[in-house]
């Protein structure tokens, strides 16, 4: 069940404790890191106490470092908005980087359906203080999966990352017969991509599907009669920012 339901069937609400706030929420990918960091400085801090006591104050600054490598992988609650059912909702959180018409992604490109057309593509840039766990922008079923393990790591944020770096490519069918794509696309400092459903899972708006390490972006190319809804520069939270609504009819 994804974070937006309980078990009585009710919406999910918010916690605004400072609980949560300090210590919110930490994706399972995380944990790994988080241990690995913690144990890094507790060796660092017994070295310290045995072989130079002046460097005691330094302990400190590791556990915030250690504190900062678990917030990196924060996994907070987000609430899609329930009074626009049909709008699509940002993947990841970020800003804008671009709005414009492109072909879709080489891996579905050259399907039938989508030969020859351009459709708007939204790209939202992560820098490394956002939360990396990306969500579904409609509900729909992942038809195609295409992992691109090797590549490069030009700036997330430039046109040639789609093409040259480290991707994952998401087809998604909506009920309509729709269908709808989303590139993971990893940056300078990201090396892996962890894709968090696979080929055939029927996915909710706003449910978890994957997540990018250490800075990233995603592209959202919408499906056909559906417009962007932001601009350049603008705010995203990944399952709550609405990024594209249906276009309006001609009266």
């Amino acid at each position: 069940m994804d974070a937006t339901s309980s078990s009585s069937g009710e919406a999910a609400r918010p916690d605004f404790s400072v609980r949560a706030a300090l210590f919110p929420h930490i994706n399972p990918e995380g944990v790994k890191f988080g241990l690995a960091a913690l144990a890094i400085c507790v060796a660092l801090a017994v070295l310290a106490e045995l072989f130079c006591p002046c460097l005691r104050f330094s302990t400190g600054l590791m556990c915030l470092l250690v504190y900062g490598v678990f917030l990196f992988f924060r996994d907070p609650e987000r609430y899609p908005p329930e009074n626009e059912p049909d709008a699509m909702l940002s993947p990841a959180d970020g800003r804008v980087c671009q709005v414009a018409k492109r072909p879709m992604p080489d891996a579905f490109g050259e399907l039938e359906e989508f030969k020859g057309r351009e459709y708007w593509c939204v790209s939202v840039f992560m820098s490394v203080f956002n939360v990396h766990v990306n969500r579904m922008p409609a509900a729909g079923t992942i038809e195609k999966l295409q992992y691109v393990a090797a590549g490069k790591f030009f700036n997330a944020s430039l046109d040639k990352a789609s093409k040259e770096n480290e991707r994952c490519n998401w087809l998604v069918r909506t009920a309509d017969g729709g269908a709808y794509a989303v590139t993971q696309i990893a940056g300078l400092v990201a090396r892996r991509i962890v894709p968090l459903a696979s080929e055939g899972a029927k996915m909710e708006r706003a449910e978890r599907f994957g997540l990018i390490r250490f800075g990233s972006r995603l592209d959202i190319y919408l499906p056909e009669g559906v417009e962007p809804a932001v601009r350049t520069g603008q705010t995203m939270v990944a399952g709550e920012t609405v990024v594209a609504r249906p276009a309006r009819k001609a009266e």
